[in-house]
């Protein structure tokens, strides 16, 4: 397993790497449904920040992989076999999820995790025996893994009221441990390729809140609520979702990620983009069910349950991709503008077509002003 080369031409994602996002799409669709649901039933609280702790496992676990494979994806039995036990462990996650939101039960989660770490690991430890150069590197990687995991394990054992106050100690370790780890000898990864990865699962992401969004219309329709509302929630979600595509790949990315502290801070703020983007087709959801009357969802809730995530998306593609590239005051200024008026709609019972109306005029703004 030798090091790829960091300026190789036309590097591009690997057919195993495509699989490896699909597996994830199913975890993801099943923690937005999640959140869905508890929008929808009125526990706001409760199902966020289940939606938060889950997302943050399938977020960390896609990360760490794909980092790993932009540096040493050497493609032969043994490396396709360890990624098979990823996968393995991505489809044991997203099974845990009903249980992690209903029950506040993390054994399952905590198993997949686990699962896929050990898979990880293997990688690591493979390459510590290849790259002679960079095994202090790798060796640091598999250890602070490894560690992680047994304290993720350890708090199963917690009582109940205990497991968040651990994950707030183990989550912040895990974000530290590639920092360690590189500090010895940077990994060699790839640019173009890590923008590409994060680029091709931002799309897989966006497209379960396609799925997501076409299911509550569907639900609407059975329903028999053919209404002026109902299409201005399906225009309005149309615009939003593509606006939201549009300002992330408006411009390459890659020519930005010129060190470890640029590309970690930018690959790190992505938890918000990915997060936000399937929170979107879930609070399309909960706007498709307040319109037939599901539940008595008031207004707000159902104008918030899209705004919030919309805004954070916006802000967020705004401090990894937009400031870092200086397109201009006139742009920044419509990057901030186009939050609060995005926020300001949220009681509105239209609140899902004028958020994509206003994105529109933020991506026309952008493009006229580039």
């Amino acid at each position: 397993m030798t090091p790829r080369d960091p300026r190789e031409a036309h590097r591009a994602s690997t057919p195993l790497e495509l699989l490896f996002d699909l597996c994830f799409a199913v975890a993801v669709a099943q923690a937005s449904s999640r959140l869905h649901h508890g929008l929808a039933e009125g526990i706001c609280g409760r199902a966020v920040l289940a939606y938060a702790l889950v997302f943050f496992a399938i977020w960390w676990a896609w990360m760490n992989f794909t980092w790993f494979a932009s540096a040493y994806d050497a493609d032969d039995v043994p490396y396709r076999l360890a990624v098979l036990v990823q996968i393995a462990g991505v489809l044991v996650i997203a099974a845990g999820i009903p249980r992690a939101f209903d029950r506040r039960d993390f054994a399952v989660v905590t198993l997949g995790y686990a699962i896929m770490r050990v898979g990880l690991v293997s990688l690591w430890l493979r390459a510590a025996h290849a790259d002679g150069a960079r095994r202090r590197t790798a060796l640091r990687y598999a250890a602070g893994v490894t560690l992680c995991q047994l304290g993720w394990i350890g708090l199963l054992l917690l009582p109940p009221g205990q497991w968040l106050r651990g994950w707030m100690l183990l989550a912040p370790a895990e974000l530290l441990v590639p920092l360690w780890a590189e500090r010895v000898d940077p990994t060699p990864w790839h640019p173009h390729h890590i923008a590409e990865r994060y680029g091709l699962l931002t799309l897989i992401v966006l497209g379960e809140s396609v799925l997501s969004a076409t299911v509550a219309i569907q639900s609407a329709l059975d329903a028999g609520h053919l209404s002026g509302e109902l299409a201005a929630l399906v225009v309005g979600g149309l615009l939003v979702l593509f606006c939201l595509w549009w300002i992330y790949f408006d411009r390459p990315v890659h020519h930005l990620l010129v060190s470890n502290r640029v590309a970690f801070l930018w690959g790190y703020g992505h938890l918000v983009v990915f997060a936000a983007t399937a929170a979107v087709g879930a609070g399309l959801g909960v706007a498709a069910d307040a319109l037939i009357g599901h539940a008595g969802i008031p207004a707000l809730r159902a104008g918030l349950a899209v705004t919030l995530p919309v805004t954070l998306y916006v802000l967020a593609v705004w401090l990894l991709q937009v400031r870092p590239a200086r397109r201009g005051v006139l742009v920044t200024a419509a990057f901030f503008l186009a939050p609060l008026l995005v926020l300001a709609a949220s009681p509105s019972r239209d609140a899902v077509l004028i958020s994509g109306i206003v994105l529109v005029g933020l991506v026309a703004l952008s493009e006229v002003a580039g």
